[in-house]
């Protein structure tokens, strides 16, 4: 059993009875109790939950692709009876008594929950400025051990770049899924704001969170989100419009933002973009240099203030109670006692900015995907604080977020040993055109194939 094999060589060994679910879950638990334990990527080992799964998955009717094949979630979704701390020393003692829609659906399709992977606490809604604001100190990156997994998805960044699960549940609602996808060399969908249920999900910021699937490639990413994905009369901003991950159509124009490698001493990631290009020419796709239109909106300044006040509204009590000085990040104490004043006014400029916003709509009207870095250096260092560290990082400042676009986020080289992403960001309810560009793209090159140094038991 090869523990980085994709889904599709998963399903094949387990259709041929080459091995067992049982037996491949025995796999993942062993590399998450050494592997994932190691970098700290584990909040919990649902080990005889998982072996229980397992046993019925080998003794039942294959439901779906996922049938018998472990994952890892991220720990801020509810799972019935298993804690679910959010990333929190002052959630250290929390269970719930339901599964989040997500986990009730990987289940139903016959998926086996091996962990809940470890976040930054409360998914840095109090704006975190060091790695270690996490119960269990700061996330190790899957290829380089003085590097940070990045965040606020840390555990499942990690875990699937040591290949301790064969696919794993992020969210975001400011970059924690392509994040640490780039710094973990793993690929991730953030799909359209609305695809996916946030029923048992630890809120954030409930005009912004996106709960989507990470795997070791985007092809796997695209099966798991067709398992997830889907209106859930929970949640009332599911939608209905259904997801076509297998549309065809003319070849996709490709979008090029200005981007500045020279002034951000990004000479590493302005190869691997130029790299990129060279491949995406060679299988057809064209270009077209694209900017934002110009709406007047500070895009990130509209997220940071709706985080804010959306994520005091829904941790006021926690804010306002004795466990808040738990934890580990004293800028998230911070952060969130001071998002409690938010004004009004703000809050209500920024939702006014979105309306606005809307507007860089306008960009789809020139390409179909837009092509950018996640950012212009590998992961940061273990140490320190982000305020320094993430000195010429980059990263798109764009509305994406704000607007709810989905992107596909895949690895396309490397920078002094550790990988560096980039992603493919399309119109909403359009994931179809990012998976289809980046699947391209991954049956060309084999930077998702590559396996960390670190990932040996």
């Amino acid at each position: 059993m090869n523990p980085f094999a994709d889904l599709r060589q998963l399903r094949r060994g387990l259709d041929r009875k080459e091995f067992s679910s049982v037996e491949l879950t025995r796999l993942y638990l062993q590399r998450l109790k050494t592997l994932g334990a190691a970098h700290r990527a584990v909040a919990e080992l649902t080990e005889e939950h998982a072996l229980a799964q397992a046993r019925a998955a080998d003794n039942t009717p294959k439901r779906s692709p996922l049938h018998g094949i472990p994952f890892g979630a991220k720990d801020l979704l509810a799972t019935k009876g298993i804690p679910t701390r959010w990333g929190s020393p002052g959630h250290a003692d929390q269970v719930f008594d339901y599964d989040a829609t997500v986990i009730d659906r990987l289940y139903a399709a016959g998926a086996v929950l091996v962990a809940k992977l470890e976040m930054i606490e409360l998914a840095g809604g109090g704006n975190y400025n060091q790695p270690n604001a996490s119960r269990m100190g700061a996330c190790v990156n899957a290829w380089d051990a003085k590097l940070w997994a990045g965040g606020s998805s840390s555990g499942s960044g990690a875990a699937l770049g040591l290949g301790c699960v064969p696919f794993a549940i992020g969210s975001e609602t400011s970059g924690s899924i392509t994040c640490p996808c780039a710094f973990n060399g793993v690929s991730g969908l953030r799909p359209t704001y609305g695809r996916v249920s946030r029923y048992g999900a630890m809120p954030l910021c409930w005009s912004l969170d996106k709960i989507g699937p990470m795997a070791r490639s985007i092809d796997d990413a695209a099966v798991v989100l067709a398992a997830m994905a889907g209106p859930d009369a929970n949640d009332p901003s599911t939608f209905t419009e259904p997801l076509r991950l297998n549309r065809r159509g003319p070849r996709p124009r490709i979008g090029l933002l200005p981007e500045n490698f020279t002034g951000n001493q990004a000479e590493a990631c302005g190869k691997a973009y130029q790299d990129a290009l060279t491949t995406f020419r060679r299988l057809g796709y064209e270009f077209v240099d694209v900017a934002y239109p110009d709406t007047g909106v500070a895009y990130n300044l509209a997220v940071g203030i709706i985080v804010d006040a959306e994520g005091a509204s829904a941790h006021e009590n926690f804010i306002r109670g004795t466990r808040l000085k738990e934890l580990a990040d004293p800028h998230q104490v911070a952060g969130f006692a001071a998002s409690l004043e938010t004004p009004a006014t703000d809050y209500l400029w920024a939702m006014r900015a979105r309306t606005k916003a809307l507007g860089a709509n306008r960009i789809w009207e020139q390409c179909d995907v837009i092509f950018t870095p996640v950012f212009y250096h590998r992961a940061v260092p273990l140490e320190g604080l982000f305020s320094q560290t993430f000195q010429r990082m980059g990263g798109d400042g764009g509305p994406a977020n704000l607007l709810g676009w989905p992107s596909a986020a895949f690895p396309i080289g490397f920078e002094d040993g550790a990988p560096l992403g980039g992603q493919l960001i399309a119109p909403a309810y359009r994931e179809d055109v990012s998976v289809r560009v980046a699947r391209d793209f991954q049956r060309a090159t084999d930077f998702h194939r590559r396996i960390s140094p670190l990932a040996s038991v």
